[in-house]
């Protein structure tokens, strides 16, 4: 081969290495533009609620962009929602493998990816497979431990099978004391675990303890937000709840409960004269606690409750109507 060839050879050599260079960077930029159009679609087709037509469209942005971890969550959420719990349909079943194969793709790209991990875990939950889902509920913690919503998270998954296993009630437990320590100040953990005993399953007298356990929690909640009227309904129902459910109790102790009920709600409503509630729990109160603990005095107590029941209804009228006056004032 001559001198004079060689540099011609490796002239045209280098130039198709450009060109090719330049094709795969315009190919390149082409699917990044493609994979974005069709995953901003398919976000929209999402907040629709239109989740047939967002996984056609999350689907074709993965064909132009393989690696896009949002593609596969967002995939895996559209399955998931089109998913029915508890159907065992060929078309349930398909969707199910579906929202689980891409949810874990996305995992897989992104393994401490706290989004990821809990809508992996939400589907296994959706699964009843308590086995699989504890774990992903559990890294959620470990990744962020600081932050106190992942406890209340964690505790809310066990809530869920805590009927069907004593131990798994406890773990409930555990989680919702965690989010305490956690933040010992913040008056919102004590509402979750008060609220957790009086939603607890058991016999009458392991109900009663659970409830007279709750009530610790809200006094509690009430030291540290004394002028909440909130909170003094909420220690209030709880005592109310005493005195009405529990009949193996002797009327002496039902009527001590009755009377610190109706110290709590009387407390809620001198907080916060025009806060409705505290006066539809009075109306109960009166007429089906009071009233039957004292005979001869139920003419006046159900006219007393019937009283608080009409104010009730009165502050529930106005705070609608403020509610639609508001509403025509933005328009």
């Amino acid at each position: 081969m001559s001198r004079q060839k060689t540099p011609r050879i490796v002239f045209a050599v280098a130039a198709l290495a450009v060109l090719v260079a330049f094709t795969a960077c315009k190919d390149l930029k082409y699917s990044k533009l493609a994979a974005n159009y069709h995953f901003d679609k398919a976000n929209s087709l999402f907040r629709e609620n239109q989740y047939r037509k967002a996984i056609t469209e999350y689907e074709a942005t993965l064909k132009f962009n393989p690696d896009m971890t949002q593609a596969y969550r967002f995939l895996g959420e559209s399955y998931k929602q089109l998913y029915k719990p508890g159907v065992t349909s060929d078309l349930n079943k398909e969707l199910e493998a579906k929202a689980l194969a891409a949810l874990t793709k996305a995992l897989e790209i992104e393994p401490n990816n706290k989004d990821i991990i809990y809508s992996l875990g939400d589907m296994y939950d959706k699964l009843r497979d308590f086995k699989k889902a504890e774990p992903l509920y559990l890294r959620i913690i470990e990744l962020e431990p600081e932050d106190m919503s992942n406890y209340y998270v964690v505790a809310e998954f066990y809530k869920r099978y805590a009927t069907e296993d004593k131990s798994i009630a406890k773990k409930a437990e555990s989680m919702y004391l965690r989010r305490i320590e956690t933040d010992p100040d913040n008056p919102q953990g004590y509402s979750y675990m008060a609220t957790y005993l009086q939603e607890s399953s058991g016999g009458p007298e392991e109900l009663l303890k659970y409830y007279e356990r709750a009530a610790e929690f809200w006094q509690k909640r009430i030291s540290l937000q004394p002028d909440s009227a909130e909170a003094w309904l909420a220690l209030g129902v709880n005592e109310w709840s005493r005195a009405y459910r529990f009949q193996f109790l002797t009327p002496q102790e039902r009527g001590k409960l009755a009377q610190g009920a109706l110290q709590s709600i009387n407390k809620a409503i001198e907080l916060d004269p025009n806060y409705p509630e505290p006066y539809a729990w009075m109306g109960p109160l009166y007429k089906s606690v009071l009233a039957k603990l004292e005979p001869e005095k139920e003419a006046r107590y159900n006219a007393e409750g019937d009283r608080y029941l009409e104010r009730f209804q009165e502050l529930r009228k106005r705070v609608a109507e403020r509610k639609k006056l508001e509403e025509e004032l933005k328009k």
